[in-house]
């Protein structure tokens, strides 16, 4: 699984001209299940993007996860994450799972981030979305599991 996450002051998803879920201050993951993700793979990055230390503590450093500062967490699908770029000019996307497996473990993402933070926020699985945001730094990480 592959998350690129981005701290942000605040985040959207809208689909067809209506916003489907947004956050304030927190984290915009966009993420990509991959195929064979298990569900040990799905809870350890529902964990990470928890923990995952990005916002500032007192002293100015970044040494708090979201659980723990507070804030949201908007989730978005991006099967083009896991695209395999490495020759050519048209990405190959046989490292991204196929639509039946990439659901049910992104929905199995977003239930496991449900029962660890507080807001938690999706755009719509396999919709044409516009996802807006003000990342907070900028402040951008690529996780994988």
């Amino acid at each position: 699984m592959i998350a690129l996450i981005q701290r942000v002051l605040h985040a959207s998803v809208d689909v067809d001209g209506e916003t489907v879920g947004a956050i304030g201050p927190g984290l915009l993951a966009l993420a990509c299940v991959q195929p064979g993700d298990t569900p040990a793979r799905i809870a350890k990055m529902a964990d990470r993007l928890a923990a995952y230390r990005v916002f500032a503590d007192a002293a100015g450093r970044m040494n708090v996860g979201l659980k723990d500062h507070g804030g949201g967490l908007l989730l978005v699908s991006q099967f083009t994450l896991g695209a395999d770029t490495a020759s050519g000019l048209r990405p190959s996307f046989s490292t991204s799972a196929p639509p039946d497996e990439a659901r049910v473990g992104f929905e199995a993402l977003v239930a496991a981030c449900r029962e660890r933070l507080p807001v938690v926020e999706t755009g719509r699985f396999g919709a044409h979305m516009q996802v807006s945001l003000v990342n907070d730094g900028p402040v951008t990480f690529w996780l994988e599991t």
